[in-house]
């Protein structure tokens, strides 16, 4: 055999290893990626199924009126709907409702979560505390917002100060509840085996139960978030001069109906832009449950 046909036949010797592996080397399948234009399709059909539910509802809500199935006067189609929509934000005047009703959300949330967290916290920890305070908490939390809206008014008058008050009433029973159950529900192997290596009370505290009790708060913080926009709306219908829940019972009184209905929705779409933010800030700070 002369040296070219030797070399020959160790190239179509190794090609057949390679394509059946003969000599018994293994070799790794290629994956095959799918191109960006199928991804892009993938993501695209999966957000519109996401939205089918949304985009049937509008349409019933188009052709419901048009068709006589109910009174256009009080239900107009969506697209009259968004028309009205298109004008507020050209004018700016939606924007200033949002941004009232923002501000007034916001400090009466953010006092909620400064005080409901620390106290649930605690209560959460110490055994004792929660049995002796735990009757009146019950009791406060079973006294419905809205019933205690005039005891505020007759306290801090029909100002800012009222509407804050309620919200922070409305929002802390979620956040502290959570709370407390995130701390009492702490994995009791966590918190031995970090006894074990001679963690201190502080130590155990900072670094395993509130890291394992965070889930549970943001599932509080979450549902205080949606309350916070419900009964503010309802707060803004009474005495207030601006503001989502001023413009709603605003356009009824001037029978605006479209005008009405365009702050609906964007009351709506607040409260959603509101949850979703506080799913990423959950996804963020619970991290590790990955």
């Amino acid at each position: 055999m002369t040296e070219q046909t030797y070399s020959l036949a160790l190239h179509e010797e190794g090609g057949r290893d390679i394509a059946g592996g003969s000599k018994g080397e293994t070799t790794r399948p290629q994956v095959q990626t799918a191109s960006p234009w199928l991804r892009g399709l993938s993501w695209l059909g999966e957000g519109l199924y996401r939205l089918l539910a949304v985009l049937l509802f509008l349409l019933l809500w188009e052709i419901a009126p048009r068709w006589g199935w109910v009174d256009s006067t009080f239900l107009p189609p969506f697209s009259q709907v968004a028309q009205a929509l298109g004008k507020l934000i050209l004018s700016g005047e939606l924007f200033k409702h949002i941004a009232a009703s923002l501000q007034r959300a916001l400090l009466g949330f953010s006092l909620g979560l400064a005080v409901s967290i620390p106290l649930g916290l605690l209560i959460g920890w110490f055994r004792g505390f929660e049995r002796f305070i735990d009757p009146l908490l019950q009791t406060f939390r079973q006294t419905s917002a809205m019933a205690l809206f005039p005891v505020f008014i007759l306290l801090f008058g029909i100002g800012e100060i009222s509407k804050l008050a309620i919200i922070f009433w409305s929002v802390q029973w979620p956040i502290l509840l959570s709370t407390i159950s995130g701390v009492k529900n702490v994995d009791p192997l966590l918190i031995k085996a970090a006894r074990s290596m001679g963690a201190s009370p502080l130590t155990l505290f900072h670094k395993v139960v509130l890291p394992a009790s965070l889930p549970s708060i943001f599932t509080g913080i979450r549902l205080s978030a949606t309350y916070s926009i419900l009964i503010l709306i309802a707060a803004e219908m009474m005495g207030a001069k601006s503001g989502l829940g001023y413009l709603i019972f605003d356009s009824e009184i001037r029978f605006e109906i479209g005008e009405m209905y365009a702050a609906i929705v964007t009351m709506s779409l607040v409260g959603l832009a509101i949850n979703y933010t506080l799913v990423a800030l959950e996804k963020r700070f619970t991290a590790w449950k990955a």
